[in-house]
C-alpha cells in the first residue's frame, strides 16, 4: 500500500530521568554493541565524548542536553504502510458495529472486505474519513485505553510479531546511552501524539511528556462521571516536515544537539539541529536491506516509496552538510532484538 507521509500526518490527529554525570562516558566498555564498527559509530561516540567532557570546548550544559528521534522508520518498522494506519483500519468494524449505517458507505465498505488490493486504492479524501472517524469522538482516557489494547494484540503480518517488538535494537542502545550521559531523548514524530505515548514509555524508555508528534485539537465536556477531554478532528499540529522544528520550539523550547531520521519528512529537523551553534550531530537511516527488512529509497537506486521516502536529493544534502547516514546494512550488527 502507497500513502504519502506528507499528506496523511496533514490529517493525523493525533523529561525522562535525565542521569547526571561528572564527565564523559568513556569507562562504558561498548555503549553500543549492535552497531558495527565504523563512521557512523565513530561519530556518536566523538559527538557525546565532545558535549560530555567538561574539559571539552563543546561541552554541553546538563540542561541543554537534547536529543530528538523520528519514530517511523527510524525507531520501528514503516512498511509496508504505517503502524497507526493499520490501527485506523482495524478500528472500522467497531465503528461500523456502533453505526451500522456505516456499513454501506465508502470508504468503510472497502475496509469491511478486507481486500487489501481494494483498500491500496483509496484515496486521500476516502482516507480523511476513516482517519477522522476512528481517532476523534472519544475522550481521550478511552482512546489510550483502546490503543493500549490493540497494540497489544496486533501483529504484524511479515514477522508473526506485536509491532512493539519491530523496534530497531541499535536504536534501544543508542537511546540509553545517550541517556546514560545526561542527554533528553525526545521522539519527535509526523504520528499522532496521543497514539505514540500510549507505548512510549514502555518500548522506548521516553515518557508522554517527551513525544511530540501531530496533535489533534481536545474541548473539555462533561461526562457521566465527571469532567472528560474529548478528541476533535481538527488539527493543532502537523508534525511533518517543517512542523517538526516548529513542534520542537513549542513544546520542548530548547534547539536539539542531535537529531535522528530517515525520511525528507525529516529534513528540517535535521537542518534546524545542525544550525545550532556548538557540535551537532545529525544522523538518517538508509534502509538498505531488503533482507532482513526493506530496501526502499529512492536515493542509492533503491526502490522508490511513499512510505518514508529517502531521496537522492536529500542524500545529497545530507553528504554536504556533514550529516551521517546510517547504512542498515552495513552499521547495524543486528536489526531487532529478537534476531
Amino acid at each position: 500500500m502507497e500513502f504519502d507521509r506528507r499528506e496523511f500526518t496533514t490529517f493525523l490527529l493525533g523529561a525522562a530521568a535525565s542521569v547526571s554525570v561528572a564527565g564523559p562516558a568513556s569507562a562504558q566498555s561498548d555503549p553500543l554493541p549492535s552497531w558495527n564498527d565504523g563512521p557512523a559509530k565513530q561519530a556518536i561516540v566523538k559527538f557525546v565524548h565532545a558535549t560530555t567532557d567538561a574539559a571539552s570546548p563543546n561541552f554541553v550544559p546538563l540542561a541543554e542536553r537534547i536529543a530528538t528521534f523520528d519514530q517511523d522508520g527510524t525507531l520501528w518498522v514503516e512498511h509496508p504502510i504505517y503502524t497507526q494506519l493499520v490501527y485506523c483500519f482495524d478500528r472500522v468494524p467497531d465503528l461500523v458495529k456502533a453505526k451500522p449505517e456505516l456499513a454501506k458507505v465508502e470508504p468503510f465498505r472497502t475496509v469491511l472486505t478486507g481486500d487489501r488490493e481494494a483498500i491500496a486504492k483509496l484515496g486521500l479524501d476516502p482516507l480523511l474519513k476513516i482517519v477522522a472517524a476512528t481517532l476523534t469522538g472519544v475522550d481521550v482516557d478511552t482512546f489510550r485505553d483502546e490503543v493500549a489494547k490493540w497494540i497489544a494484540e496486533a501483529r504484524d503480518p511479515r514477522w508473526k510479531r506485536p509491532y512493539t517488538e519491530l523496534v530497531y535494537e541499535p536504536q534501544i542502545e543508542l537511546l540509553k546511552y545517550l541517556r546514560s550521559v545526561g542527554y533528553r531523548t525526545y521522539i519527535v514524530t509526523g504520528g499522532g501524539q496521543d497514539f505514540v505515548r500510549v507505548y512510549a514509555q514502555r518500548v522506548y524508555g521516553v515518557p508522554p511528556e517527551q513525544v511530540v508528534g501531530s496533535a489533534g485539537a481536545v474541548s473539555y465536556q462533561y461526562g457521566a462521571k465527571g469532567p472528560v477531554l474529548i478528541k476533535e478532528p481538527k488539527l493543532l499540529l502537523n508534525d511533518d516536515n517543517a512542523g517538526k522544528p516548529e513542534g520542537i520550539h513549542l513544546m520542548i523550547g530548547r534547539r536539539p544537539y542531535f537529531a535522528f531520521g530517515n525520511s525528507t519528512g525529516d529534513r528540517q529537523m535535521l537542518e534546524y539541529t545542525r544550525a545550532g551553534a556548538g557540535a551537532r550531530l545529525a544522523m538518517l537511516v538508509l534502509h538498505d536491506d531488503g533482507a532482513r527488512e526493506y530496501a526502499y529509497g529512492p536515493a542509492q537506486g533503491l526502490p522508490d516509496t511513499k512510505v518514508g521516502r529517502f531521496t537522492p536529493e536529500l542524500y545529497d544534502e545530507a553528504i554536504k552538510d556533514g550529516w551521517i547516514v546510517v547504512s542498515m546494512k552495513n552499521d547495524w550488527k543486528r536489526i531487532f532484538a529478537f534476531e
